[in-house]
């Protein structure tokens, strides 16, 4: 504790007179302050002498016993048992009411007074301290609700703490809620998992307003620090998450609880909580589930603030002793700012768990509470535009789920504490956002004259423009509302070349807010677009949904206003900005006043080597051509203008100019030539999205210029090699630190990436090539892609995407030419080319830290290019295996590893092996490890990475597309993927392959049937043969069971590829495995694959089915198989052979009925009936007329159908008897469709057989309970009729304990008498006999010698042990129980008794035990006879101790052992029950010094044995 408390034992005895002078630390507040923070210490020693000393100071000297004058009648009296209650709450129960928890209840409903409400908040102290889980779950709720009750009345038991003190009564409530806080921090903090449920589940369950609605009692610091950070358990959200529900009994009851809390605050003080609460995220880190519950609580506190209030003040009894001072209207506001800040953190926290619905969630709950507390007038626009931009676009932009919600509250219309109506607050947020223009652009950030700006600060500038862009299309409605905004930009477009010394506005900032309008304006249309809306087209009803402000009309105005404005001014800015750009062409050799942030450092995005002035210069060149680029295709879009011309001249000459220039050789020249390079990424990317003849006129322009005179014209051939020449050249001069090194290496790739780009862009396809010209060379292309390979292994992380699809593009580019396209003859790619370029990708991919899904589905539509894929050379090249072969081997073998690597070469290669069949065959390998792969179900980053990155999307859509992108979407995030994909893929080849012997037949039906019955022979192969898929024994859900599932399960997928070629080799496989031990999961599958073979195969029933029937020596797991088999064949099979199959199969059927075999003979008939049921309908004709055949088998119908024990059974299996379908069973849908419904074991159903067992298991458990019951019943008999019956003594090998062990039956001794009759007898009549019996007899003597010699030895053992039985009956854990046998041996204990001997035979009990079970008596006594063993006990004058924690306990070292004594021990958690302890004669505990409450049961028997061996020692 934080200082030392002291209180005399006598304290409360002291006369009167002499306290009056005395100092009384009770009367200090500072005391019980100091005790409450001890109680709730994080160590164990601390809250102990706090808990000492509080009890001290109360004058209680016991914790539980606490009402112990109550009469011992009323203790014993029986209470009614809560109706409901389990075994275990029943038992609890007992154990709480024996220690006295109920008894304040029966007191005849008198009040309990300030003594006793201490007693009862120690006792639950105590129950969270020391006691186990059960009683705290047994008396918690009763002794709380009894606490709660008196707490609220004018009496509580902190009186005790004001006496002598007037206080108010709020100050007393207070008082009493801070001490039954305590109570709940200690629960939600406990190491028991049940125990914080439990906690967390009763205060959530107070009803408050049952005790005078006094949640505004609990103290705000209990509230927002154990409560809240308790709602974070994930113990507490078991449901979380399940089927996409993101919510749980908890969050709901913690939502009420704040919803109650808040009621009674204004919006003031409200607002002010909510601002605290909202600020735990920042200090604790929540997981999914807390935060979310967190999100809900400050949704539902903010609806609850002023519920019962009316807007004025608080009640005075909240808070009587803080001021309620009127805060000044400024204040209030900084409160709202502050409150919307920190929801801001809140949206942000939640993106880390990436899942888009849990987010879309949280977003909600966050907006709702902004929306009810915070008016948008009240807070400053630079808060509310950050705000915005927080939540995620994809939940606000056209078609969010937010959108409708989100504009309300901008304008006003969904604040409910608005101190102005929502037409002020949507004119007032107009007019902020119609002023940023002119704010932002304002020369503020101008120092003397003169601007100065850096990498940082225009990405700054670019954030703000687009936070107020984004907020501005949310709210306006029409077109007059952009009038002013409009204005601003036209008179600044005009004027931005004629300004001299922009001491108004900054050119720069203009033209950046210029290209964030038309970034957002772009983001609208591709979204709008997304929903089925398009701006651009004129001919559409409507432009928007319902939801959205902006009708069509309006939109579309916006638009033409738009885009005739920028064409306007376009003029202007390429004026601009063809002055700006003249900086590249300066020579600038060298830099000699470098800021100092810049100095002596490498450089990095932002830490040009230049000058202030020059890197100013060069920021303002690189933004005005990117914005001319974007708006020129931002325009191009609408309709060509003749002012479009003068820009694509201009950038067409930027781009020759910047590729043309030289290499500079020193730092600032090459840092310029960098700069050049920045800006002309975003000139090709306009340049390939508005392709035209202009264009087309203007490179062969340039190209004339350039370029010798040459047969085929190639008209990018001098534009591309120029530019690697000059950008590797850079490259090679060395000058540039190494990060500026990698910042251009990325432009570089970036801007080929768009070269490349240029003939497939639309419009270039569109045009005529009539001199016969193309695009590129052959040996440009080799020379580009030949440059791509030798950096790809070098790829720095920003780089990888350009480059992978510059290889994509130029491959493409290869095949095109190939074909006379787009490039001048060209052989293809050969091997060597492919090889270097897997070689170089697989090392990048090896060396990627991280798993990004762009760059893997990047790679493997570059390297796996459809073009290359066709060429079957690329697979396998002198039977060895080709590059790609290579590259797939690898990538499949590596994503066994990485799930999302192996679910998009799932999907790209199965689209691939579909478009080319004739490849499958060399991929055999591959395909069995797609198909019996599994790893992690679920991969939160997958779902996120495809949902908001862009290039995630687009890449992934680049793959070969699924056979069944239906089926396999529902899958992509699932580890079944891979082989749902493969199953659809040889689901489809089946449908090519029906068509060989058609007219329509082809290679690839060819191919398609090959590779599906090579795969499928294959998969019996490894069925039959693998070490691990053959195996008869192995574990449920093991990595066996499942791989075996998913073998079977493809081959189920594949039984249409057999045919007459094959079915016998098929079968045989088949055979073998049924023949085989095998789970009911994975034995379905195999009698499906079996159906479906003799429904396609229907002569094979006779010559194999039939036999094996026959063959009743089988395995009844095997015969329940063939009888299933046999009977949906019956069932199933066409008309033809129907009658056939059926007067085949039944007879081999029938015996089975009366099979020994209880599973198979419940099968079958199940089976039978639903034969008959088919077969057999109810016929008119009388019994005369009927065969006897037909006689015999309407009786058994009728007998099937009547007998109790059959209906019962089919009832049972209602749902399961026609788990085959003939037309589903087969397919992929079939096989994977329980996934999509349930989350289950690989997808794998319940089979019937597997009803069927679990029904039967069920029956016998129930009567072998049953029975046991009886078998107790009599033993307990035997035990009080004196007999021994269920106590008996295991004596094992050499343990002989009592004499009757000893019995056995002797070798005959013949009298003398006898000897002389026997000389007589013709038996025994000659010498020889004799002499034998007369050596038995010497036998026996020294036999009964030994006997006696022994007898004495165990009588001197048993003389010598300790009268001590140690009762471990209760105890099931058999290392504690080998532990005790060994203890009790060491000591010479008289007896260990267990629960059950079967255990002594156990591996383990003896290699713990070391044969101390053979010298120990062990008695076996069940859990059920433990009461009647000690009783018989007590009778034959034993004492009866337990070693238990209790509030009567006596410490170990005080108590005096009785010689003969029986020590019990209880249950590993939950310890003696309360029964027995009601039979000790006295509890025993170890004293403990530290801080965990318990000791090993088996080191406690131990140590209690010890102190009883080393007290008789004593004596």
């Amino acid at each position: 504790m934080g200082r030392c408390l002291y209180c005399p034992e006598g304290f409360g005895n002291v006369d009167a007179s002499v306290k009056a002078e005395e100092f009384d630390v009770r009367a200090e507040r500072e005391f019980w302050d100091e005790i409450k923070r001890g109680l709730v210490d994080e160590e164990g020693l601390v809250r102990k002498q706090s808990l000492h000393i509080l009890k001290t100071v109360l004058q209680i000297s016991g914790g539980s016993q606490c009402h112990s004058g109550v009469s011992e009648k009323k203790s014993q009296e029986k209470h009614p048992v809560p109706h409901g209650m389990t075994k275990r709450e029943m038992w609890a129960d007992k154990e709480a009411k024996s220690l006295g928890v109920w008894e304040p209840c029966n007191s005849a409903g008198s009040p309990l007074n300030s003594q006793q409400q201490w007693e009862a908040f120690i006792l639950l102290y105590e129950m969270l301290e020391e006691y186990g889980t059960h009683l705290v779950e047994a008396a918690w709720h009763h002794q709380l609700n009894l606490l709660l009750q008196f707490s609220v009345s004018n009496n509580n038991f902190t009186s005790y703490i004001f006496r002598g003190f007037h206080q108010k009564q709020t100050d007393i409530l207070r008082e009493a809620f801070s001490w039954v806080t305590i109570l709940w921090q200690l629960g939600f903090q406990h190491d028991n998992p049940q125990v914080r449920c439990l906690i967390m589940e009763s205060f959530l369950g107070i009803e408050w307003m049952k005790y005078g609605n006094t949640a505004k009692s609990v103290s705000e610091s209990f509230v927002l620090g154990p409560f809240i950070e308790g709602l974070d358990d994930p113990v507490h959200h078991k449901d979380f998450g399940v089927k996409g529900v993101y919510n749980s009994k908890t969050i709901e009851g913690a939502a009420r609880f704040l919803h109650q809390y808040t009621s009674h605050l204004n919006t003031r003080e409200g607002i002010a909580f909510l601002h605290s609460l909202a600020s735990v995220a920042k200090h604790h880190s929540f997981g999914r589930a807390g935060l979310m519950g967190l999100a809900e609580c400050i949704a539902s506190a903010a609806r609850g603030v002023g519920r019962y209030d009316s807007g004025a003040k608080w009640s005075e009894d909240a808070f009587p002793d803080e001021v309620q001072a009127e805060s000044s209207p400024e204040n209030f506001s900084d409160s709202r700012t502050a409150f919307l800040d920190v929801l801001r953190f809140v949206i942000e926290s939640s993106k880390q768990h990436f899942n888009p619905n849990y987010r879309l969630q949280v977003c909600e709950k966050v907006l709702e509470a902004a929306a009810s507390l915070v008016s948008t007038l009240d807070v400053p626009l630079e808060i509310l535009l950050h705000f915005i931009a927080t939540l995620p676009r994809a939940f606000t932009d056209y078609g969010g789920s937010l959108r409708l919600k989100t504009q309300e509250w901008l304008l006003g219309s969904a604040t409910e504490h608005c101190n102005v109506n929502c037409c002020s607050a949507e004119i007032q947020l107009l007019k902020n956002l119609q002023d940023f223009p002119e704010r932002f652009t304002s020369s503020q950030y101008l120092v003397d004259g003169f601007l100065s700006l850096d990498d940082e600060d225009l990405d700054a500038w670019e954030s703000e423009s687009k936070r107020w862009a984004r907020a501005l299309f949310l709210i306006i409605k029409g077109e007059h509302q952009l009038a002013p905004i409009l204005r601003f930009i036209q008179n600044c477009g005009v004027n931005i070349c004629k300004q001299q010394s922009h001491l108004e506005w900054l050119p720069v900032k203009f033209l950046v807010l210029a290209r964030s309008l038309v970034a957002e304006i772009q983001i609208m249309q591709e979204r709008s677009a997304q929903c089925g809306i398009k701006i651009k087209c004129r001919s559409e009803i409507s432009l928007l949904d319902t939801v959205d402000q902006l009708c069509y009309t309006e939109a579309s105005m916006i638009n033409g206003r738009i885009h005739g404005l920028f064409l306007f001014i376009l003029e202007e800015l390429v004026s601009f900005a063809d002055l700006s750009s003249s900086i590249f062409w300066s020579s600038i050799t060298k830099e000699t006043t470098l800021p100092g942030s810049v100095r002596g450092k490498l450089g990095g995005r932002s830490q040009r080597r230049l000058s202030t002035s020059t890197t100013t210069a060069i920021l303002q060149a690189i933004t005005s051509i990117q914005v001319v680029a974007s708006i020129s295709s931002w325009c191009a879009q609408f309709k060509s203008d003749v002012k479009l011309s003068c820009v694509w001249n201009f950038l067409w000459k930027f781009f020759w100019k910047t590729v043309s220039s030289p290499a500079c050789d020193s730092e600032a020249g090459a840092e310029i030539c960098l700069a050049a390079y920045e800006a002309l990424a975003p000139v090709l990317r306009a340049l390939v999205s508005t392709s035209s003849s202009l264009s087309l006129d203007l490179i062969r322009e340039n190209d004339e210029f350039s370029a010798p005179v040459v047969e085929v014209k190639c008209c990018l051939d001098s534009l591309a090699l120029s530019f690697l020449r000059n950008i590797n050249n850079l490259l090679a001069v060395g000058v540039l630190a190494r990060t500026r090194r990698a910042v251009l290496l990325n432009q570089k790739w970036i801007c080929l990436e768009s070269l490349l780009s240029i003939p497939y862009s639309a419009p270039w396809n569109v045009l005529n090539l009539d001199d016969g010209s193309l695009f590129f060379s052959d040996s440009a292309i080799r020379c580009i892609f030949s440059d791509l390979v030798e950096s790809l292994d070098n790829a720095g992380e920003g780089s990888v995407l350009p480059m992978l699809r510059s290889v994509r593009l130029a491959l493409g580019l290869i095949a095109s030419g190939k074909l006379d396209s787009h490039v001048s003859s060209c052989n293809g790619v050969d091997a060597q080319m492919m090889w270097r370029l897997v070689n170089s990708s697989w090392i990048l991919h090896v060396n990627c830290n991280k798993r990004r899904v762009a760059s893997i589905a990047a790679l493997l539509s570059s390297v796996l290019h459809r073009s290359v894929f066709i060429d079957e050379g690329m697979h396998l090249i002198n039977n060895r295996p080709g590059p790609l072969k290579w590259f797939v081997e690898n990538v499949i073998e590596e994503g066994t590893k990485s799930p999302r690597t192996i679910r998009l070469a799932a999907l790209h290669l199965t689209g691939l092996w579909l478009s080319h069949p004739k490849t499958i065959k060399y991929y055999m390998k591959e395909l069995k490890l797609l198909t019996l792969y599994g790893s992690v179900a679920f991969d939160e980053d997958f779902e996120a990475e495809l949902c908001d990155n862009q290039d995630a999307s687009t890449e992934v859509s680049l793959l070969a597309k699924s056979p069944d992108p239906e089926l396999t979407e529902a899958f992509i995030n699932t580890e079944l993927y891979a082989r749902v994909s493969v199953a659809v893929l040889f689901y489809k080849l089946a449908d090519l392959a029906n068509l060989v012997g058609s007219a329509n037949e082809n290679e690839d039906c060819h191919a398609a049937l090959e590779s599906g019955k090579v795969f499928l022979q294959e998969l019996l192969d490894s069925a039959v043969n693998d070490k691990d898929l053959a195996k008869e024994l192995y574990k449920k859900y093991s990595g066996i069971h499942r791989r075996k599932i998913r073998a079977w399960q493809m081959i189920c997928v594949l039984s249409r590829f057999v045919t007459d070629d094959i079915v016998a080799q098929v079968t045989h496989s088949l055979h073998i495995s049924l023949y085989r031990n095998n789970l009911p999961a994975v034995r379905q599958y195999l009698e499906t694959f079996a159906i479906n073979i003799y429904l396609k195969f229907p002569l094979l029933v006779r010559e194999q089915l039939v036999p094996i029937l026959r063959d009743y020596n089988m395995k009844p797991q095997a015969l329940s198989s063939y009888v299933f088999i046999a009977a949906n064949v019956i069932l199933h099979a066409s008309n033809a052979n129907q009658s056939r199959h059926f007067n085949e199969l039944l007879p081999p059927i029938i015996p089975l009925l009366t099979s020994h075999h209880h599973s198979l003979r419940g099968f079958t008939q199940l089976l039978v009936y639903q034969v008959f049921c088919k077969y057999f309908p109810m016929l008119d004709y009388g019994a005369s007329e009927m065969p006897l055949e037909k006689m015999c088998f309407e009786d058994l119908k009728s007998y099937l159908a009547k007998n109790p024990d059959c209906r019962r059974l089919r009832a049972s299996m209602e749902g399961y008897l026609d788990a085959y379908d003939p037309i589903a069973s087969g397919t992929p849908a079939g096989i994977f469709i329980d996934r999509i419904e349930e989350l289950g074991f690989e997808c794998v159903p319940t089979s019937l057989l597997e009803e069927v067992l679990n029904f039967l298991n069920d029956v016998r458990e129930g009567l072998r309970c049953s029975m046991a019951k009886d078998v107790v019943t009599i033993k307990n008999e035997s035990l009080k009729t004196g007999e021994d019956g269920n106590c008996r003594q295991t004596v094992i090998d050499s343990q002989l304990p009592k004499e009757t062990s000893f019995d056995f039956q002797k070798k005959l001794t013949l009298s003398k008498h006898e000897k002389q009759d026997s000389d007589s007898s013709s038996v025994l009549g000659n010498n020889e006999a004799c002499k034998q019996l007369l050596e038995m007899e010497k036998e026996d003597e020294l036999l009964d010698q030994s006997f006696q010699s022994r007898r004495l030895t165990m009588e001197k053992i048993r003389a010598s042990q300790q009268q001590f039985i140690l009762v471990a009956s209760l105890l099931d854990r058999i290392p504690n129980l080998a532990g005790l046998a060994r203890t009790c041996e060491v000591f010479k204990a008289s007896g260990l008794t267990i629960a059950d001997a079967s255990i002594l035979r156990d591996k383990q009990f003896q290699l713990i035990s070391v044969t101390a079970e053979k010298w120990v008596p062990i008695i076996e006594v069940p859990v059920n006879s433990v009461k009647h063993f000690l009783e018989k006990k007590k009778r034959d004058g034993f004492s009866i101790l337990g070693l238990e924690q209790t509030t009567n306990s006596v410490k170990l070292d005080h108590y005096a052992f009785p010689k003969k004594t029986v020590l019990v021990l209880g249950r590993e958690k939950e310890g003696i029950p309360v029964d027995i302890i009601h039979m000790l004669d006295a509890c025993i505990e170890i004293p403990q010094l530290g801080v965990v409450r318990s000791l090993n049961v088996h080191v406690s028997g131990a140590i209690a044995l010890w102190e009883y061996t080393r007290q008789q020692r004593s004596q």
